[in-house]
């Protein structure tokens, strides 16, 4: 059986129109994942994405991982509850286009449908931003959370394209 997946691609070209999401309790905090840890992750993208289809790296080695996370172009942030888990982001950035790409972005379920994804979003493209690039893009699906395009555009990113895909 083919299923069809509506792929939205979305882009934000200054922090300046950026719509900011309201900020959680002084108990959440932010911080980048340093040093780098794939086994954190592998959690993350293991975690969120059992529900969403996420396939593409559960056949990743330990090497390729590590070699992912080591990546100087990729930063992986990690947002906490006091000292649980809660949701993370990883940042790719694509310095010959001048750009970044929000690469994978989720809240683990227990926390969801709380308004956590809009301030985690919002921290994701401010930090995309401070690279001084041009643009700050991200792909989602009719597979991902049900209200993770509207938070994108919510915060202030447009639709540059869309497409069909059927696996």
């Amino acid at each position: 059986m083919t299923e069809e997946v509506k792929r939205n691609y979305l882009e934000i070209n200054s922090v300046q129109d950026l719509i900011e999401g309201n900020k959680p309790s002084k108990n959440y905090s932010l911080s980048l994942i340093d040093p780098i840890n794939f086994q954190l992750n592998k959690f993350f993208y293991k975690n969120i994405g059992k529900k969403h289809k996420w396939v593409d790296r559960l056949t990743w080695s330990e090497e390729k991982w590590i070699n992912y996370v080591s990546s100087k172009n990729v930063n992986s942030y990690v947002l906490k509850n006091k000292d649980d888990l809660v949701g993370f982001f990883e940042l790719i950035f694509h310095l010959k286009k001048n750009e970044t790409e929000i690469a994978y972005f989720g809240i683990l379920e227990e926390y969801q449908n709380k308004k956590l994804g809009s301030f985690l979003l919002s921290e994701a493209i401010k930090k995309s931003f401070e690279n001084n690039v041009n643009r700050v893009w991200v792909h989602t699906c009719s597979l991902d959370h049900k209200n993770a395009l509207n938070n994108y555009i919510s915060r202030g990113m447009k639709i540059f394209k869309t497409e069909i895909l059927n696996f």
